[in-house]
This record gives structure tokens, C-alpha cells and sequence, in this order.
């Protein structure tokens, strides 16, 4: 009997008890309840990695842009060295002693009179001593021409520490340049450099030539003036012609 009303006891007990759990489920509303799908997630987080990589192209894209800017920038650059003003001064300097030649300048008109008047043919009625006076003149040309050709040579020969200057400072610039810009004007500059030491050159070559042809002239205007003298020494009447002379004063 004890047994039977204990159990009848649990099972009221489990009666009264069971209304109060089920009516907060039944009470709950349906949209309250989280359904999870797992093929609208993966779909979400595949548009969410692809939205991701767009972008990080895009900052990709904003990178390079920025980086070609940059290199724009660098590729226009100027070069911060010139070496123009050295090299126009060593210019004016050849120039200056190549105006300072001599008797006969690098003129053609002027050498066109000089060799006319003083080394062209000898005339049968100019006197010994204009023959003498010519001579002498054309020496002096002889001369001087080589004495410019000297001082051309030493002012070329100056100028090579310059230029070895200049040429170690544009090599630096070029090596160290930063952009296209400047690698192009440091070689535009070395090819000014060239261009000035082709005109030394040209300068050394034209002092040299004029005090060889100067010295020709005068080998040959020699030659034409002692056949001129050697005529007249031959020519009958104008040779030795004998004479009275007196030893002593006043005697017969």
C-alpha cells in the first residue's frame, strides 16, 4: 500500500509539474526561432571574399599607379650638374690664341695679299735691298707661325685637366642618375666634351699646318728670290768691273 501511493504521489507530482514546461515552448513565436543554412552562408562568404579581392586589386592598382608617378617624376628629373660653362671657357680660350696669329692671320683675303706681295714671283726690277727686306719678312712669318703654333699647343695641353675633371664628374652624374632624363643630359654632356676636345684638336691641326705651309712658302719664295740673284750675278755688265784705286792719300 506504501508503495502504490508513493508512486501515485510521483506521478501527480509529474502531472502538475508537466502544464508549466510545455506552455513557455508553446508560447514562443515561430520567427523567433534561428534557422541556420549552410548554403546561404557559404554563398555569403564567397561574395565577401570576392568583394575582398576586388578590393585589394583596386589598392594594387592605386599602388602602381602611384609607383609610376614616382617614376615619372624621377625620369623627368633634371640633371643637378652642368658642365657647360667650363667647357665654352676652354673653347674661348683656343679661340683667343688662334686670333692672336701672327703677320698672317686665318684670313683668306689676307693671305691671298700676303702671298702676292711677298711670295710670289720676283720682279727683275726690284732692288737688292727690297729682295733683302722681303726675305726677312717672310722669316718672320716663318717664325711667328710656329711660335703660335707652340702657344696653341700649350693652351690645348692646359686644357686637358680640365677636361679630365670634367669628364670624372659627368661619368659620377651618369652612374648616379635617377631617371632617363638624367642619364640622357649627362650623356648629352659627355658628347660636349668630345665635341670641345675634337675642336682642340682641330685648333692644334690648323697652328700646325699654317706654320708648315709658312715654312714651305718661305722654302720656295727662297728658292725664286736666289734665281733672281744668281741671274743677276751672271747677267754680262752687272758682274766685276775693274777700276783705279788709290792705296795712300794723295798719291798718283
Amino acid at each position: 500500500m506504501n508503495l502504490r501511493r508513493t508512486a501515485a504521489a510521483r506521478l501527480a507530482a509529474a502531472l502538475l509539474i508537466a502544464p508549466v514546461v510545455v506552455m513557455p515552448m508553446l508560447a514562443t513565436p515561430a520567427h523567433a526561432i534561428i534557422v541556420f543554412d549552410p548554403s546561404n552562408y557559404a554563398q555569403n562568404v564567397l561574395t565577401a571574399a570576392r568583394s575582398l579581392e576586388q578590393i585589394t586589386n583596386q589598392i594594387t592598382s592605386l599602388q602602381n599607379e602611384a609607383q609610376s608617378l614616382i617614376n615619372q617624376a624621377r625620369n623627368l628629373a633634371s640633371l643637378p650638374y652642368s658642365s657647360l660653362q667650363q667647357l665654352q671657357q676652354s673653347v674661348q680660350r683656343t679661340q683667343q690664341l688662334l686670333s692672336q696669329a701672327q703677320n698672317i692671320a686665318y684670313d683668306v683675303q689676307q693671305i691671298d695679299r700676303a702671298f702676292q706681295q711677298q711670295y710670289g714671283n720676283v720682279s727683275t726690277s726690284t732692288s737688292d735691298g727690297q729682295l733683302i727686306a722681303d726675305a726677312r719678312s717672310r722669316w718672320q712669318n716663318t717664325v711667328g707661325g710656329l711660335q703660335d703654333a707652340m702657344k696653341v699647343q700649350a693652351g690645348v695641353v692646359g686644357n686637358i685637366d680640365t677636361n679630365r675633371a670634367q669628364m670624372s664628374a659627368l661619368v659620377g652624374s651618369s652612374q648616379a642618375a635617377t631617371g632617363a632624363l638624367q642619364a640622357t643630359q649627362a650623356g648629352n654632356q659627355l658628347l660636349a666634351l668630345q665635341a670641345q676636345q675634337l675642336a682642340d684638336l682641330t685648333a692644334v691641326v690648323a697652328a700646325n699646318g699654317r706654320a708648315d705651309a709658312l715654312t714651305d712658302a718661305e722654302r720656295a719664295a727662297a728658292a725664286e728670290q736666289g734665281r733672281e740673284q744668281r741671274r743677276r750675278f751672271l747677267t754680262p755688265g752687272t758682274g766685276y768691273q775693274p777700276g783705279s784705286a788709290k792705296m795712300f792719300y794723295g798719291s798718283n
